[in-house]
């Protein structure tokens, strides 16, 4: 299956839609996590007073990157095309969904997308868990052949791998790590637009 015959796309959306600005080391020495530990997984193992402060902690350092959010080159190109193909667009991100709103307003993208389709670690388990992926092909009641994903992250194509899709990794820097989960390389979004 070539790309453009695809109708139902899932994109992540810090590095991916956006210009990537989250420096996770940074992150993870301002919330006190050990650096061999995703910050959701390490969260989860701590006590319930301590797992609410570092998501307080979290939430605002969170937001405050929001603020900075600008639009990948290319990607309303890309967005406006597949909507007026009659595409499904949806977000799947690790992030707050409220943070993940704002993210899109400040970048200028959140008229692409539904408010149902942005799903964040509220609303399903974090990748990469593929619950986010089975809920948003649920939601648009889309087979797997039908859908890809498009990421930046080794999270973003193990939650599309493991939910048996078509996985597209963006990787600007073109070294494309993680092969065993990708089906589907690109340097740009433009270079992505030039596929569909």
């Amino acid at each position: 299956m070539i790309l453009r015959d695809y109708t139902h796309w899932i994109f992540d959306m810090d590095g991916t839609l956006t210009m990537p600005v989250h420096d996770f080391d940074l992150i993870r020495t301002k919330l006190g996590v050990e650096e061999a530990h995703s910050i959701l997984e390490a969260i989860e193992n701590m006590s319930d007073g301590e797992a609410a402060e570092i998501k307080r902690k979290l939430n605002k350092i969170e937001t405050d990157l929001a603020n900075q959010a600008l639009p990948q080159p290319g990607i309303e190109s890309l967005l406006s095309r597949l909507i007026s193909r009659g595409c499904k667009v949806g977000i799947l991100t690790r992030n707050d969904e409220q943070v993940a709103r704002k993210t899109l307003r400040v970048a200028g993208l959140d008229a692409y997308f539904e408010d149902g389709a942005i799903i964040g670690r509220e609303t399903c388990k974090p990748k990469p868990d593929p619950d986010g992926v089975l809920h948003l092909m649920e939601m648009w009641d889309a087979t797997a052949e039908s859908t890809l994903v498009v990421g930046d992250y080794l999270h973003d194509l193990k939650a599309g791998f493991a939910a048996g899709i078509t996985t597209v990794h963006f990787d600007s820097s073109e070294m494309y790590e993680w092969p065993e989960y990708t089906h589907h390389r690109v340097p740009s979004i433009i270079q992505l637009l030039t596929m569909i």
